[in-house]
């Protein structure tokens, strides 16, 4: 896909706020540090539209992120950041729930896990909220360019087995460096938007 307009349009914390005006969204969910911002700004080809940052749990909020005025990316707070109180770890959570349970307009759900990292409990009870709720998750492998192709394959095995994936969905290895993944999850992406498809 070719994208020629992107913009944040809103970064919310509660339902109140959200844009009304229908336009499919594409959710990214993560825990801190996973590389959300870079797997926005490697898909539409930007350096800064989504501000990276290297202290965990800067995002705290869902902002959205409008792309050719026809879909958005909703970038999610990143779960399981430790140096975070409980309590504003809940009101995120909360928050999360809130959006996924409640919208109308979500197209995909993209989890995304840290290739050189074992899941967490966080990301398996993520996996499995989507899950139990029929949201169906695809899951993206972040930052692929930091290992070996051999540890790849032992990382994708593990984080298969781990979430229990089964067969459900192939997970994709990504990387914000070598574009790693990028065709695919366009593809993913665009298949969920058939009307946007068939009009570009």
């Amino acid at each position: 896909m070719k994208v020629n307009k992107a913009e944040i349009v809103i970064s919310a914390v509660s339902a109140a706020q959200y844009p009304d005006d229908g336009l499919p969204e594409i959710v990214l969910l993560g825990r801190s540090n996973v590389g959300k911002s870079s797997f926005i700004n490697t898909l539409i080809r930007r350096k800064n539209l989504a501000r990276t940052s290297s202290q965990p749990g800067k995002t705290q909020t869902m902002n959205f992120y409008q792309i050719n005025d026809a879909f958005r990316f909703v970038d999610m707070p990143g779960y399981g950041y430790a140096k975070v109180s409980r309590a504003e770890r809940e009101k995120w959570g909360e928050m999360i729930e809130t959006y996924l349970r409640r919208r109308k307009n979500i197209r995909l759900i993209i989890q995304l896990v840290d290739c050189r990292h074992e899941p967490t409990e966080d990301d398996r009870l993520m996996y499995d909220w989507l899950v139990y709720y029929g949201l169906d998750p695809m899951v993206v492998v972040t930052k692929s360019d930091k290992i070996s192709k051999a540890r790849q394959k032992k990382a994708l095995d593990n984080i298969v087995r781990s979430l229990n994936i089964g067969h459900r969905r192939d997970v994709v290895l990504f990387s914000a460096v070598d574009k790693e993944g990028m065709d695919t999850v366009w593809q993913a992406i665009e298949a969920q938007l058939p009307d946007y498809v068939e009009k570009s």
